[in-house]
């Protein structure tokens, strides 16, 4: 995608990667507009870097995500870059009973929440001379988290997604990327400085680079291995890699 002079809307947009992500586009010089459920988190975002602005978004509210897209339209019609980067990663044990309304609440926020916002703004992103739809899915849709099973699964589906969109968009103006990101040292697990999570300022720079490209998936070299996961023998593969996560626990 180009990587100035956009109008990009960022969900998710008050912390981790969500918020870097929007610092390192407004210094590009775009206009950026983020989401976010509480207020408070969207003006401090907004107070520390001037020029971007906030929208209170239920990304599980279908109609929260209507009155949002009516209001982005209005204020912003040459909007052209929507980041789908909301998410939330709850462990849970899929060797016993799940809670129902934790998974639900996971695949309303990450799997829903991206299909019915892009399909409520795709039409007007048409209308623009470039636009790019960006999923934030994770190196977990390759190889699942096993103590994140539902979790890992809306972003294997979110993958799967977006290349269903990529095709059906292919005539069209508008470009579809998915960014996959490794381990990255943010509140969204926990942030703790482990040294297997990549730094957040690391991932931004190389992710920034490889969005400034046509190249459909932005993943980092240290996960070429995980997102090459090698067809018979995925299942060894993802034994192996939770066996190892087990011996040595994400902090939580």
């Amino acid at each position: 995608m180009k990587t100035t002079g956009n109008t990009i809307f960022i969900t998710g947009g008050t912390s981790g990667i969500g918020r870097a992500l929007a610092e390192a586009f407004h210094k590009l010089g775009n206009k950026v507009i983020i989401a976010g459920r509480r207020k408070a988190l969207l003006d401090e975002v907004a107070a520390a870097t001037p020029g971007i602005e906030g929208v209170e978004l239920d990304i599980t509210d279908a109609a929260d995500i209507d009155r949002v897209v009516a209001k982005l339209i209005s204020d912003y019609p040459s909007l052209n870059v929507l980041v789908n980067n909301a998410g939330i990663m709850p462990f849970d044990d899929a060797s016993t009973t799940i809670d129902d309304s934790v998974s639900n609440k996971i695949i309303d926020t990450n799997l829903l929440g991206p299909i019915r916002l892009t399909s409520a703004l795709i039409e007007h992103l048409k209308k623009q001379p470039e636009a790019t739809v960006i999923y934030n899915s994770s190196v977990l849709a390759y190889v699942p988290l096993a103590t994140t099973a539902v979790y890992s699964a809306t972003k294997a589906a979110i993958h799967s997604y977006a290349l269903s969109q990529r095709f059906m968009l292919r005539d069209t103006n508008v470009a579809v990327q998915e960014i996959a990101p490794p381990w990255v040292d943010t509140d969204l697990i926990k942030k703790s400085g482990d040294p297997r999570a990549m730094p957040l300022d690391i991932f931004i720079e190389k992710t920034m680079a490889g969005l400034n490209t046509d190249n459909p998936e932005i993943y980092v070299s240290e996960i070429a291995a995980l997102r090459d996961n090698p067809g018979s023998g995925e299942h060894q593969l993802v034994y192996d890699f939770n066996a190892a996560l087990i011996a040595n626990p994400i902090p939580v």
